[in-house]
């Protein structure tokens, strides 16, 4: 049975961890970094040709969702009540994943490009030819996002998705199209979705964007037009500790979404690396 007034155990804090091979949701003692309890599935990846890596954004969601309920059903039968116990929600999740879905309808426009997916070589083959003086420096936009051109990144697989499939670019001209990496796609879909949802990413994911600058923190307009972006699709960047929304996914109704950290850089918080070396 839920609890009643009192907190069996204290302040919790839920976590939900959106992985490459699985996502999990787990809650944790806020004073003690204790975990009460957790739920963890696999997640599938699709590889329609050799060197593509996919995802489907609707199976990480429904995923991550099922996490959630299976996880509270855990913390009823240890006593606890989750609208009572749990105070507020992180989300950390896989790093350069990248998504493009229609505002107006949620749905995706393509699979998720998984970061490790090779298709975008020839991309980047593609944007070294418009390095100035043709020096095909691949470290050409280092000084401003700290980041070399290179297949990884989210702006070139963006760039893919919008040379490559007509839904894309459809829906950009009709100011439809909404890119995001996986924390965006989580925290818009949990805020609300195409009902007031929060179209938000913190820095340490945009950071792996290419689209970041590392000193101002702000989309820069030299890489915008280099990969000839469009701003109006892009997450506003926010920090990493923050309350982007309430949630409005029943079982946490109200909570606030108050966190978010791309997956290396929130394991080294987690650890207390907060200082250099």
């Amino acid at each position: 049975m839920a609890s009643g007034g009192t907190k069996k155990f204290g302040d919790l804090v839920g976590s939900i961890d959106e992985g490459t091979s699985s996502a999990r949701f787990l809650l944790f003692r806020a004073e003690t970094a204790e975990v009460v309890c957790f739920h963890q599935k696999e997640l599938r990846l699709i590889c329609p040709q050799e060197g593509w890596v996919e995802q489907d954004p609707n199976e990480i969601l429904s995923v991550v969702y099922e996490c959630i309920e299976r996880t509270l059903e855990k913390l009823i039968e240890l006593g606890g009540n989750p609208q009572h116990d749990i105070v507020a929600i992180g989300v950390t999740n896989q790093r350069e994943t990248t998504i493009v879905w229609d505002r107006t309808t949620g749905e995706p426009l393509y699979n998720a490009i998984v970061w490790q997916d090779m298709r975008t070589s020839s991309t980047v083959d593609q944007l070294l030819e418009t390095v100035p003086n043709k020096t095909k420096n691949k470290n050409y936009l280092k000084p401003l996002c700290g980041l070399p051109l290179s297949p990884y990144f989210s702006a070139v697989k963006l760039r893919w998705l919008i040379d490559n499939v007509p839904k894309v670019k459809s829906a950009i001209r009709s100011g439809n199209c909404l890119f995001g990496t996986v924390d965006t796609w989580l925290i818009w879909n949990l805020t609300g979705g195409s009902d007031g949802g929060a179209h938000v990413t913190d820095v340490s994911n945009a950071s792996r964007t290419m689209l970041m600058n590392i000193e101002t923190l702000k989309y820069d307009k030299a890489l915008m037009k280099f990969f000839d972006v469009p701003v109006e699709i892009l997450p506003e960047i926010r920090s990493s500790s923050e309350v982007y929304g309430l949630i409005k996914f029943k079982p946490l109704q109200h909570i606030p979404l108050a966190g978010c950290l791309g997956d290396q850089q929130s394991a080294l918080v987690g650890q207390e690396c907060l200082t250099r070396g």
